[in-house]
């Protein structure tokens, strides 16, 4: 339980300093539940082992499976870490929280079973790739800094579609989506919509060339980038 408390806050540590959904407590929460289950086929394992040995007569009756009850929690964390996702309203920042909320299940089981040092390993492994590695992929795929475009179309559905098609061909990152719910006026008779999108993108890419492929979609009136 100790270890587990150790591995699960120290890497929720680290989503809490980054100010994530789900940080500190939950990631040791997460640990410790995923200790309990294991521990608890373990011991159901020894006491069917016992309870055969005084009656070897029940060898047929009894029957555990020592990883059912850890693949539910593999499955079932998945849950958790979709809230992380949605708590962004439509961003898909909070994957990597999720992320580690899943491995930090994956831990918890290992440290249940008794694999301390899988655990103790992976609990490092996992801490260099949510400290360092962000760094790293900053200075080789995308800019530090933020940009956020406010987008006036006329076919929300269609303009979504476009701008999803778009960033993942210019391996661009939406970190977050803005939809405010007051019209903006008409445009050959149909409502115009406005959205705010904040995203990152790959350093050879310029403003300038965002705002053109914005220009380039047929169903965008206008589109700028709000400096804050």
């Amino acid at each position: 339980m100790g270890l587990a408390v150790l591995i699960g806050g120290a890497i929720g540590y680290e989503r809490e300093s980054k100010n994530r959904p789900a940080g500190f407590r939950t990631h040791i929460l997460v640990c410790i539940g995923a200790a309990i289950i294991s521990l608890i086929s373990v011991k159901m394992s020894e006491d069917s082992i016992r309870q055969i040995l005084a009656n070897p007569d029940l060898a047929e009756v009894i029957k555990v499976d020592i990883g059912r009850l850890g693949a539910q929690v593999i499955s079932g964390i998945g849950f958790l870490g979709a809230g992380t996702i949605l708590h962004n309203k439509g961003s898909i920042k909070g994957l990597t929280t999720a992320a580690s909320l899943w491995v930090v299940g994956c831990l918890g089981l290992a440290v249940g079973y008794g694999y301390y040092y899988i655990s103790i390993l992976g609990a490092v492994v996992c801490i260099i790739v949510l400290v360092n590695l962000k760094k790293i992929q900053s200075r080789l795929f995308l800019d530090s800094n933020d940009k956020k475009f406010e987008i006036s179309y006329i076919d929300r559905k269609k303009t979504i579609e476009a701008l999803d098609e778009l960033f993942i061909r210019k391996n661009i990152q939406v970190v977050n989506i803005e939809f405010p719910m007051e019209q903006e006026g008409t445009f050959n008779d149909m409502p115009i919509r406005k959205s705010v999108y904040t995203i990152i993108t790959p350093k050879t890419i310029s403003t300038g060339d965002i705002l053109s492929m914005f220009a380039k979609l047929e169903t965008i009136v206008n589109a700028q980038q709000v400096n804050e």
